[in-house]
């Protein structure tokens, strides 16, 4: 962002701006246009042939700094950290999608296989060295159109209608009028958060069952949002239908939220060994025997239901327990 740019990355970037028109700038005229000293000038044009741009000079007198012809494009601008973390991104992103069957999914691992190319020479052995020896275990999700989500992505940002065919679950095929908000990625799956024309309601729709989308070329005024923000509304809706459980484990929070990975889960720190759980579940039982794997004393908040439900197990569990003769396991026989 412009805002937290620091001086030198603004200075380069412009610099960079004027050398991309194709022209040739003396050092001193560039120092001009850059509010610098020629000095200054000759250590950036170094900075930027340490990442990557082919930048001539021709030295003495009526001597000139150019940007080596076909460059319209040249390397990114990456720190360390931020080449990493794009390597890194793209794999988990290629490891989401089935093998071919296309979609962002297949684009990604394009991506992923040549990110480097397109790196500046001083991080390509890092980042080569990262894609190299990086796999990341794939995850069954629904391949997503990229087409798709540049369509959506676009309408929602100009504000413009879109229409579509949607499939629910059960195989319904209908034409749907939206005014696009949001796409939300969660739970490896991407939802399109939408005000619905024809039910008058805000409405969540899975981007793998869209298809047929057209944009009409009328505006909308936005709509406020019901919820903080677009993924919290999701969450929601998607939690109606199920149990909410509060809990208080006497684990550390890190710990609880490795073995709950899974879940629809916020993780509340209380502590080093403490941390409370927030959860939507189908099954109370099914909870249940997963803090139990916890290895670790639990307190049940809320719901009254939840508490109701564990002791009816303990019951169960205790009466599987016992020996065919009633005795239970361990105790010698009358």
């Amino acid at each position: 962002m412009m805002g937290g740019m620091s001086d030198v990355t603004r200075r380069l970037l412009e610099l960079l701006g004027h050398l991309q028109t194709g022209r040739r700038f003396s050092g001193p005229e560039l120092a001009a246009r850059l509010e610098t000293s020629p000095r200054t000038v000759r250590r950036d044009v170094e900075r930027l042939r340490d990442y990557g741009y082919p930048v001539t000079t021709q030295p003495g007198p009526g001597g000139f700094y150019r940007l080596a012809a076909g460059q319209a494009l040249p390397p990114m601008v990456f720190d360390d950290e931020e080449a990493v973390a794009t390597v890194v991104g793209l794999g988990v992103l290629a490891a989401s999608a089935p093998p071919d069957t296309g979609g962002i999914g297949s684009a990604a691992d394009r991506a992923f296989g040549k990110i480097d190319q397109f790196l500046p020479k001083r991080l390509r052995a890092r980042a080569g060295a990262v894609r190299a020896t990086f796999e990341a275990a794939a995850q069954t999700a629904p391949p997503v159109n990229t087409d798709a989500l540049a369509t959506l992505a676009a309408a929602a940002a100009r504000h413009e209608h879109v229409t579509f065919d949607y499939t629910t679950r059960d195989g319904t095929t209908s034409q749907r009028r939206a005014e696009p908000y949001r796409q939300v990625h969660l739970h490896l799956r991407w939802y399109l958060l939408a005000w619905d024309r024809d039910r008058a309601d805000w409405r969540t729709f899975r981007l793998d069952r869209i298809s047929g989308i057209a944009v009409p070329g009328t505006r909308f005024e936005p709509r406020p949002l019901p919820a903080e923000s677009a993924a919290e509304y999701l969450r929601g809706k998607l939690a109606e239908p199920r149990h909410r459980a509060v809990v208080t484990i006497h684990a550390p929070a890190p710990r609880v939220a490795d073995a709950l990975k899974f879940s629809d889960c916020a993780v509340e720190p209380l502590g080093p060994g403490r941390c409370r759980i927030t959860t939507w579940v189908d099954s109370f039982e099914w909870l249940v025997l997963n803090l139990a794997f916890l290895d670790a004393d639990f307190v049940i908040e809320e719901p009254g239901e939840f508490r109701a439900r564990c002791r009816d197990l303990a019951r169960r569990l205790g009466h599987a327990s016992q020996a065919p003769d009633g005795s239970s396991p361990g105790e010698e026989g009358a």
